[in-house]
């Protein structure tokens, strides 16, 4: 078992039919809950039925809430996602939100600072109070997992960089890591160029880039892993991609084989895709069979 807190964003996903609760972060944390780790969310939602909600559901999923902030200023976040043909989504994401208000409690920082894992993201640096938050807690973490989560205008070149610099593990999409390598002066083309050019750049040996479906590729310790993906019914990707990182964490802290690690964290982001909604319940069975008959 490992310990493990997450911090930022917690929020519903309003789909045009219905809505989910989600956010990065937590979904990440239910996925690393649902591997019998003791995980924590640091975050903030506001003083209403959507926040109620929020904290019941996750401590339904054991997740500990003590890191859950309420804020009667502001309202519980929300993002509106549209979805393309493909099952591909699109985000609308509300703003200010409670979640941009984390404050710098004590309980946070004891959180951060028995964690084995400490994961965070990029959104949940765009408003500068939890931004301030997130930087002091990195001081405090033991091992930090950096989620780059990139929507347009909620970013900068200067906050990228000093996140992956703090970073001892970085997880991009491709679009990702190509559009934040060129910002920091990269023109190559190839995936692994752009990998070793960040590890250089940020001074960090482990970096996931997801592909969509043609997989991942892993940079762990000076060697590259890969898998090419499953082929499966796309319902919907949000989500797919935090419980992969969720996935891949548990192995690798761990210490289980990288290679392993990302076929078994694959599997697990395109099951999650094949369902609604970003938290999906999977059981072994259809995990041990997507490995078995699924694998391009």
């Amino acid at each position: 078992m490992i310990k493990a807190t997450c911090f930022g964003e917690v929020l519903w996903d309003e789909f045009p039919t219905h809505k989910k609760i989600g956010g990065a972060p937590l979904n990440v944390a239910v996925r690393l809950q649902s591997m019998q780790n003791e995980v924590s969310v640091i975050s903030c939602v506001g003083m209403d039925e959507k926040g109620e909600l929020l904290r019941d559901f996750m401590l339904k999923h054991d997740v500990n809430i003590q890191g859950i902030q309420i804020d009667a200023a502001h309202k519980t976040g929300k993002v509106k996602v549209v979805l393309d043909a493909s099952g591909s989504a699109s985000y609308d994401i509300m703003q200010p939100r409670a979640w941009d208000k984390i404050q710098l409690t004590k309980t946070a920082q004891d959180l951060t600072q028995e964690a084995d894992v400490f994961v965070y993201g990029s959104l949940a640096s765009r408003d500068e109070v939890s931004r301030t938050t997130l930087y002091a807690l990195l001081k405090l973490a033991k091992y930090k997992v950096f989620d780059v989560n990139l929507r347009k205008p909620y970013y900068d070149a200067a906050i990228l960089e000093h996140l992956m610099n703090e970073a001892n593990f970085i997880k991009f999409n491709d679009d990702e890591i190509f559009e934040i390598a060129g910002l920091l002066g990269s023109d190559s083309k190839s995936l692994e160029t752009t990998i070793l050019f960040i590890a250089h750049k940020t001074n960090t040996d482990c970096i996931c880039v997801t592909l969509g479906s043609k997989g991942a590729m892993l940079y762990f310790e000076g060697d590259f892993y890969s898998n090419p993906g499953y082929k499966i019914t796309v319902a919907d990707t949000v989500g797919a991609g935090d419980s992969f990182l969720g996935t891949l964490i548990n192995k690798l802290i761990k210490k289980e084989d990288p290679q392993q690690a990302i076929d078994y964290a694959c599997a697990i982001g395109a099951l999650v895709a094949s369902h609604e909604g970003a938290n999906p319940k999977i059981d072994a069975a259809e995990i041990e069979a997507i490995m078995k008959t699924n694998k391009k």
